[in-house]
This record gives C-alpha cells, sequence and structure tokens, in this order.
C-alpha cells in the first residue's frame, strides 16, 4: 500500500476507522476528493494529506490502550462511573454550541452513556484487568470513542445465554435480542437501543470485542459483523457522525 498513490475506499475507511459507507457518504458530500477508476473510487493521497491529521487518532489510542495494557492520561481515562458521568455531561454541553453536533447531542449522548455504562454495569467486581473505561471524544472530526478491558459481551451474555459459543453470535444477540431476566440484560437490550437509533439518525457505530467486529450505518438496521485478527479483551466502540 505504500507504494500506491492512492488509498481504496475500503483502505482508507479502515485506516479512519469507518465504515465504507461513511466514506461514501463523505465523498458524495464533497468531503473527501475522489475519482472513478474502473468501476470504483479511488481517493488520492495528495488530495487528502497527512493521514494522520485527517483522521482521529483517539481510535488507535484506545485500541493500544485495551489491547496493550498501557496506562493512559487522566484525560482518557474514567476509573468509575461517577468521572464518566461528568465527562459525558461536559461532551453534551460542548456538543449544544457545536454547530455539527448540536442536532444530534441528546443522541449522541444517550447511545455513549448506554454503551459506557454496560461497561460499569457488567464488570462490577469482576474486572480482569484495570477498572474503567477509555472516553474520549473530537467534536472536529466528529468521533466519539469509548474502551474498556472488561469481560467482553461473549463472557457477560454466557451467564444468561450459555449456549453462545463465539464472539460474532453474542454481538448479534446483542444487538437484536430483548434478554429477560435480571443483571446482564441491560448488556443486550441497551445495545438494541443503540441500534434502534443509529438506525433512524445520520450516526454510524463500530463495535469491536474478542475477535469481532460490527458495523451500523446511519440510516439502517442492518448489521455487518464479521471475525477479524485483532482479539480485543474487553470492547471499544468508535461512534461518527
Amino acid at each position: 500500500m505504500e507504494s500506491k498513490e492512492f488509498y481504496t475506499t475500503k483502505e482508507l475507511a479502515e485506516l479512519l476507522g469507518v465504515s465504507r459507507i461513511a466514506v461514501f457518504n463523505r465523498i458524495k458530500k464533497g468531503d473527501i476528493k475522489a475519482q472513478k477508476m474502473g468501476r470504483n473510487f479511488v481517493i488520492f493521497k495528495k488530495d487528502i494529506g497527512d493521514i494522520d491529521v485527517f483522521s482521529s487518532n483517539l481510535f488507535k489510542m484506545a485500541k493500544d490502550w485495551a489491547i496493550s495494557h498501557k496506562e493512559f492520561p487522566d484525560q482518557f481515562y474514567c476509573q468509575n462511573s461517577g468521572v464518566f458521568q461528568a465527562r459525558i455531561t461536559k461532551m453534551s454541553v460542548l456538543m449544544m454550541g457545536n454547530r455539527d453536533a448540536k442536532a444530534l447531542f441528546s443522541l449522541l449522548t444517550s447511545i455513549a452513556g448506554e454503551i459506557g455504562n454496560n461497561s460499569y454495569d457488567h464488570n462490577l467486581g469482576q474486572w480482569p484487568d484495570t477498572p474503567g473505561i477509555f472516553f474520549g471524544y473530537d467534536l472536529n472530526k466528529k468521533q466519539i470513542v469509548l474502551a474498556d478491558r472488561g469481560l467482553g459481551i461473549l463472557k457477560t451474555l454466557k451467564r444468561v445465554r450459555p449456549e453462545l459459543t463465539d464472539h460474532q453470535q453474542a454481538l448479534k444477540v446483542a444487538f437484536t435480542e430483548i434478554i429477560s431476566g435480571r443483571r446482564p440484560e441491560a448488556r443486550g437490550n441497551g445495545l438494541k437501543y443503540v441500534r434502534n437509533v443509529i438506525s433512524k439518525n445520520p450516526i454510524n457505530l463500530i463495535f469491536q470485542t474478542g475477535n469481532a467486529k460490527l458495523t451500523l450505518s446511519g440510516g439502517s438496521a442492518d448489521l455487518d459483523i464479521k471475525t477479524i485478527k485483532e482479539n480485543i479483551p474487553g470492547c471499544i466502540a468508535l461512534i461518527t457522525y
């Protein structure tokens, strides 16, 4: 890829940490300059400059934190739910005054809060590693990132759905099925709410746990779940809008 002068839409999506649909939408809006090559679009590197400047580093940082067990500066680390609630409230206030986020601020806050609160609720007293979550946002680049080093979706849901055998199945259940009983039903029901919000609004989500990656694109309830080479010990989520 280094020898090429351009990125395919798939390559650029992976570098930006968004879905291909999100890249196509940005091409359509004129945010990304692309050219047709055969039946597909390509994006020349000279037209976007430094990819690290064009994209947010938050997702890469969160993934590194989740996988490598490194420690992170206080501005991204929420050691308990009280710290997280204070920081997500601050994000909400900033979004209300932001031209690109103010129309969606309540929905963005609610789904980020749902994902973050799940991390605390379903790892309470059972954190296999550092308790707390990574939480960061970049309003200029329209991104919110959350990550934890918890049990992950599969181990959480196996308490009430012991027949689940892999991370891909667990992700599908978490985002599509209402799970009865007490704890940990909110892990499934809360993420079902997230999917419902995204299906009706211009918000995108990438959610990874174990070796599974789920992509939800704004305006659609369709789930794209794939197996990935990485192994995320807990969960990591990228919200874009």
